[in-house]
């Protein structure tokens, strides 16, 4: 197809040609027969948006699930009537998702079996990291006499269990094309061949209009309680053996600092990743910048979060939460994501987070880590494979491609999903705003 009247970042008015990959910019092209074209009367052109830690199918299974904390769900009472008010799902589970400890405290089977319905019940920690299930969803696993129902997410002794739900993942394609996001890498730590050939089909088919890149099998998640230096220095070491890379989930400081003494022992490799970042003591900065990996975080959570943090965290560690300035004057590689479902979908209400760290109150929470809007822009562009090396509007690059409505000035002021014109996908048009 050919885009015509376009303006690229620098402000160039343009036209582009584009098929699997860009063809031809140029700043008048003229129109082949039969070709498909697009008026970007004057607006914007970048590349597509890429969303670099995402989980598709607990996005898509949340949408029909209960939601189990703020700020739907704020207490108790409130609990129990989500749950006594859900519809059972096909796979015979009521699913709630989102619970935070503000709403009931420390959740288990036990308070769980005084709130719920007699029947299979699973609630998900908002961390994702967490279910906790009634007694008769732990019977239905085969856990019957587990001591608190709280289960590990990335746990196949009991999630292998589960009666698999059908998800629908065209709804959620539709709305990440209407922000412009082009590709998305699937950061679940379970998915298997069989999960990862669905996808990869669904994308070849149109159902799923983003390219996926998944980090199954070299993700891993951390706990604090199990945390094993040389069993994690092993485990990336092999998977470095067999050509690949890894992606270790760090939320807390000693994740962090376990997972750089790890990546030492057993050497990094381009590609490694630290995923989050979520709390980053100062002296990492440099370890981080020394391994070459790539952070990718999550800035989204101070817009969404970030009143719980600041009373909740002490004042004197406020510094180190969801850094991204000081990672990047450190010299650490580093790009932006969403974490959806467990963050907003929208990347760019993840931009303006990243420029403005401000809370939901109207508080900023560590001013010292806003960036500009441009480079918070920049890191939702990279490369699926490289995160923090950005794709540009240029011949032989992808052809995956994001028109907005307004200019580059308006643009990067606003920073705004509403501003997405037409969104691109390998030289077809998969939105065009009505």
């Amino acid at each position: 197809m050919l885009i015509q009247r376009a303006t690229t970042l620098d402000g160039t008015s343009v036209d582009v040609r584009v098929g699997a990959q860009i063809e031809e910019v140029a700043g008048q092209l003229a129109p082949r027969r039969g070709e498909e074209t697009f008026d970007a009367a004057g607006g914007t052109v970048l590349p597509g948006l890429h969303d670099h830690h995402v989980h598709l199918y607990s996005a898509a299974a949340a949408e029909d699930s209960v939601r189990a904390g703020p700020p739907q769900v704020r207490d108790r009472d409130g609990l129990a009537h989500a749950l006594a008010s859900a519809e059972v799902g096909s796979d015979g589970w009521i699913r709630a998702v989102g619970y935070h400890e503000s709403v009931a405290g420390p959740l288990d089977r036990t308070l769980l079996d005084a709130i719920s319905p007699p029947v299979p019940v699973r609630v998900q920690h908002r961390s994702g990291v967490l279910w906790i299930l009634n007694s008769a969803g732990l019977s239905r696993v085969g856990l019957a006499d587990h001591p608190d129902g709280r289960l590990r997410s990335a746990d196949p002794s009991w999630s292998d269990a589960l009666g698999h739900r059908g998800t629908n993942l065209a709804a959620l394609s539709g709305r990440l094309a209407r922000y412009g996001v082009t590709g998305v890498t699937d950061a679940t730590p379970d998915l298997d061949v069989a999960d990862i050939v669905t996808l990869t089909e669904l994308h070849r088919r149109g159902e799923l209009r983003q390219h996926v890149r998944c980090l199954s099998p070299g993700k891993r998640i951390l706990y604090d309680d199990d945390l094993d230096l040389d069993a994690l220095a092993d485990w990336i070491a092999e998977r470095h053996r067999a050509g690949g890379s890894v992606a270790v989930h760090c939320v807390t400081a000693a994740q962090l600092l376990v997972t750089v003494a790890a990546l030492r022992q057993a050497g990094a490799c381009p590609g490694d990743r630290v995923e989050h970042a979520a709390v980053a003591p100062a002296d990492s900065l440099a370890d981080l910048a020394e391994l070459g990996v790539t952070v990718v975080t999550q800035p989204n959570f101070v817009a969404e979060r970030g009143d719980e943090y600041l009373a909740e965290v002490p004042a004197e560690e406020h510094a180190q939460l969801w850094r991204v300035a000081s990672l990047l004057r450190a010299g650490v590689a580093v790009a932006l994501s969403t974490d959806m479902p467990f963050g907003r979908d929208d990347p760019w209400a993840a931009m303006r987070a990243a420029v403005h760290r401000t809370t939901p109150s109207g508080n900023v929470l560590n001013p010292s880590e806003c960036i500009t809007a441009r480079r918070a822009l920049t890191m939702f562009l990279g490369q699926a494979d490289k995160p923090a090396r950005p794709r540009a509007v240029e011949p032989g690059h992808p052809g995956d491609l994001c028109v907005l409505s307004v200019s580059p000035q308006t643009m990067l002021a606003e920073l705004d999903a509403d501003m997405v014109a037409a969104t691109v996908v390998g030289g077809q048009l998969t939105y065009a705003a009505g």
